[in-house]
């Protein structure tokens, strides 16, 4: 753990190589992942680097692989894992050739596969067009025939009925001729028609255009083709119709048919419809050539699928390969060409990893039987901050991520991680506090950690990826929640009787309690086996007074916490000033800071734990008034030794320490403490206005707790005001000397050079005066919003409490007495609703609410979080982000 506690150690190195082992050298260093390489051609764009050529055919190369992965996704083809990660870097792939002729083999290879599957896709398209073209003649043509056989000849006869059938016939042959303009009478009444299909999404948008354009002098009918015609473009499954528009104009003809074609419909010729042999022989070719035309289409769609399930094998392993080689290459874009056949490369490695770096390199060298040795020299550092790394495993990942997000820490700046780790899943157990809940959410971690392999090497989504990552995280969670659930005593809202109650009520074995009655203790009061062992009493889930009881325990507990964990964000910037060897930032930062919140807030903390350790039974029967004839004098709840007092001098009570009370004495006089105030130090005070009146009321203790108070807490008072000047202005004071001291020693040298130091020194303290008063008003003012914000530990636990009784009560308590049937229904509704709000939504809104207590309340008190990250010379990362990247 204490390598967690601070990064790793960084040196700055310049490796120079050989040309030709320069390949060798990279690969190598990539299995390694300990080497941040430094972009020596900053002034060169991308495409004037020495090798992107190589860069370029890697992209090529990559762009086959995905159209390949798009193909075998088309027919349903999972890709063949290659296997884990390391296992892959383990293998040598092309070890026996250069990687100019691996590149160039592989480009050959993957050139030829590509080739074959895009001529077979164009191939399928035109077979494809044609199949559906055959599909949609033969619909077409049997749905006219059904139309003109079915249809139109009732329809005939009720339009001659209309005109004056019957024995109005003869009327209308003697108007119509027999011959008219060469005709005869059937022809010059017989109408034009096109016919073809359309597509289903524009039906109806198609027959308004045709309406409106001719203006109601067509009649048109549609009919939907039942079977399915895939779109030979996107491969989809599309829907259409087929239609028939009658009309008896040429001008209405020219209409439809550039309407069809706006439409992107297809226009089929219809024959003679009066020919049935003709229309019959027409179907039956058609049909012939269909079929002839599928035989085709599925040999294409097999070739297609056979290519793609081979290549299905390989690919994966291909697309790493690339991405390995197309990193180095990027890597060596960085290196600069210093001399002739010589490579010179600068970057971070981890100063534990020096050693192992050149001894690979020179292994790379020895390989390509180079004579010239390689150089790995430590150089001086191009900047004043190193990167950042920490070296984590599976249990702290998760949590460093969880840091990581809010902002890298500065190089060997204290890690938050390491203590994130321990009050994360306990701050969210303390508002998730549940044994029945918790065991849910710790029965999920346990299933991830099960099957901690299987995920490992499977291919997870987003969501699912991120819960494996966190698979330790969530596993702690669930345990804090139990443990906070056990001292709750809490398990789906009803308190467990483990250990048996150390209170009674009059008759509850025979169940005569009632509301209002009072539960005694089995012991005397301050017997120590009267407390539960562990945990709260279950009497207090069935008190009257068991939300005010939770609720002081609860808020009283997140107060210490919130204040304990500041406490120690404080001391972690003590810890930080000197490792860094600040002075400043330790006498003028850390200790009024220190100062301020041990005065005030820390304070607050001694007094709830005194007030919790204090007999307040023993303090108030001090200044209580009992006649000794009494059987309550001689109680052993009084501490001291019983004093009877001269009761003639008084009303005849005395109090337990001698004093004869007068019948009108207020709690000072009958309290022997003497601590001052109305309580004398015999009456339990309130907090909350005790801890109001040390600046609202400096010197007023209207109930203290000890002697002196008044005079202790003014000096605490005292410190804390002293502190925020001293935090205000001490530093930048003894900043600006040292910057005297620079521009009087520049004065000497040269008077130019005084007025630009000069400048600079005057902009420098102006800057570092706003920023601390910045930091000033902001710890300030922030120990008290941020105390004040710990309160929420105590609001979201209660609120998960009472939303488990209310469920309790209403869901279940409500049906159990009726009969089996709603006791199913609600408990149906009680699972229901526990699942979808208390471990679904709560889980996450406890989530949110401990990273906020970690992110603003905690690590602001000493976290900077601007420091850059480690992003090493990795095979290794390349590769899991190229596979995250395609989830």
């Amino acid at each position: 753990m204490s390598r967690w506690f601070r990064s790793e150690k960084m040196e700055y190195i310049s490796l120079i190589v050989n040309e030709d082992a320069a390949h060798g050298c990279l690969d190598e260093l990539g299995n390694l992942s300990v080497v941040q390489f430094t972009d020596l051609n900053p002034e060169l764009t991308p495409f004037q680097r020495r090798y992107v050529s190589y860069v370029k055919r890697c992209d090529e190369l990559e762009r086959k692989l995905r159209f390949f992965t798009h193909e075998c996704e088309g027919f349903n083809i999972d890709l063949a894992n290659a296997g884990s990660v390391d296992s892959f870097l383990a293998t040598a792939c092309c070890k026996d050739e250069t990687s100019v002729e691996f590149l160039k083999s592989l480009e050959v290879e993957l050139e030829s596969y590509e080739s074959q599957l895009k001529e077979l896709n164009v191939y399928s398209e035109k077979l494809t067009a044609e199949y559906n073209s055959k599909i949609e003649y033969q619909e077409v043509l049997e749905k006219a025939r059904r139309f003109f056989m079915t249809d139109a000849p009732p329809m005939a006869m009720s339009a001659l009925n209309r005109a004056g059938g019957g024995a109005n016939g003869s009327f209308v042959e003697a108007l119509i001729p027999e011959v008219e303009d060469g005709l005869p009478r059937e022809m010059s009444l017989r109408f034009s028609s096109i016919s073809g299909v359309v597509s289903a999404k524009e039906r109806i948008r198609f027959e308004r255009m045709m309406f409106r354009a001719t203006r109601g002098n067509c009649y048109s009918r549609f009919a939907p083709i039942e079977q399915d015609i895939t779109d030979p473009q996107t491969g989809l499954i599309e829907d259409k119709y087929v239609f028939i528009v009658f009309f008896k104009s040429l001008s209405i003809e020219n209409k439809l048919k550039k309407i069809c074609d706006a439409f992107d419909a297809h226009l089929y010729p219809l024959p003679d419809m009066d020919d049935s042999h003709g229309v019959d022989r027409m179907l039956a070719e058609n049909a012939q050539e269909l079929v002839d035309c599928r035989t085709v289409l599925l040999k294409n769609q097999d070739t297609r699928f056979r290519l793609c399930e081979t290549l299905s094998y390989d690919i994966e392993k291909w697309l790493w390969i690339v991405l390995r080689e197309k990193s180095i290459y990027h890597s060596l874009n960085s290196f600069k060409a210093d001399v002739s056949g010589m490579l010179r490369g600068e970057g971070w490695v981890i100063s534990e990893y020096v050693n192992e770096v050149r001894e690979t390199v020179n292994r790379a060298h020895t390989n390509m039987d180079m004579y010239m040795p390689s150089l790995v020299n430590q150089v001086p550092k191009p900047w004043p901050t190193p990167p950042t790394h920490f070296s984590t495993n599976k249990f702290t990942y998760g949590y460093q991520e969880f840091v990581n997000t809010y902002g890298i820490p500065r190089y060997r700046e204290a890690n938050p991680a390491l203590f994130t780790a321990a009050t994360f899943p306990f701050l969210f157990g303390v508002m998730y506090g549940d044994i029945g809940h918790g065991l849910f959410l710790f029965g999920a971690g346990l299933y991830l950690l099960w099957n901690e392999k299987a995920n490992d090497e499977a291919r997870l989504g987003e969501m699912t990826g991120g819960l494996h990552s966190g698979r330790y995280m969530l596993a702690m969670m669930g345990f804090f929640a139990v443990y906070a659930g056990f001292i709750y005593n809490d398990c789906f809202s009803l308190g467990l009787d483990l250990f048996g109650s150390r209170y009674f009520f009059n008759g509850q074995n025979e169940g005569k309690v009632k509301e209002g009655d009072i539960a005694y203790q089995l012991t005397p009061y301050g017997d120590e086996s009267g407390v539960y062992p562990f945990g709260l009493d279950p009497i207090w889930h069935v008190s009257a007074n068991e939300l005010l009881f939770f609720n002081s325990f609860k808020m009283k507990l997140s107060v210490i916490l919130g204040i304990i964990q500041m406490f120690w964000g404080i001391c972690l910037r003590g810890i930080n000033a000197v490792y860094f060897k600040e002075k400043l930032d330790l006498l003028y930062e850390f200790i009024p800071m220190i100062c301020f919140a041990t005065a005030l807030f820390f304070y607050m903390v001694v007094l709830i734990f005194m007030k919790w350790t204090i007999n307040w039974n023993s303090r108030m029967l001090s200044a209580t008034c009992i006649n000794p004839t009494n059987s309550g004098w001689g109680s052993s709840d009084y501490e001291d030794e019983w004093q009877q007092c001269d009761q003639g001098k008084g009303d005849g009570t005395c109090t337990p320490w001698g004093y004869p009370c007068q019948g009108n004495d207020d709690t000072a006089a009958k309290c022997p403490l003497d601590f001052g105030g109305s309580g004398d130090g015999c009456q339990p005070p309130n907090l909350i206005t005790t801890l109001i009146n040390i600046v609202l009321s400096p010197g007023n203790v209207d109930e203290p707790m000890y002697k002196y108070q008044p005079a202790i807490q003014n000096f605490l008072l005292l410190i804390a005001f002293v502190s925020v000047p001293v935090l205000l202005l001490a530093k930048p004071c003894f900043l600006s000397k040292q910057v005297d001291i620079q521009v009087h020693h520049h004065r000497d040298d040269d008077a130019e050079e005084e007025e630009g130091v000069h400048g600079a020194g005057d902009h420098t303290f102006g800057e570092i005066i706003i920023h601390q008063a910045i930091e000033t008003i902001e710890f300030v003012l922030g120990m008290v919003s941020n105390t004040a914000s710990y309160l929420r530990l105590w609001a979201l636990s209660l609120a998960h409490s009472q939303l488990a009784t209310v469920f309790w009560e209403k869901a279940m308590l409500t049906t159990l007495g009726m009969n089996w049937v709603t006791s199913y229904v609600g408990f149906g509704i009680f699972a229901g609703v526990t699942f979808g709000v208390l471990l679904m939504m709560d889980v996450l809104e406890c989530f949110l609410h401990a990273l906020r207590l970690h992110w603003v309340e905690f690590q602001n008190k000493f976290f900077k979080a601007d420091g850059v990250r480690f992003a090493p010379y990795s095979f290794k990362q390349v590769i899991m982000d190229s596979d995250a990247m395609r989830m």
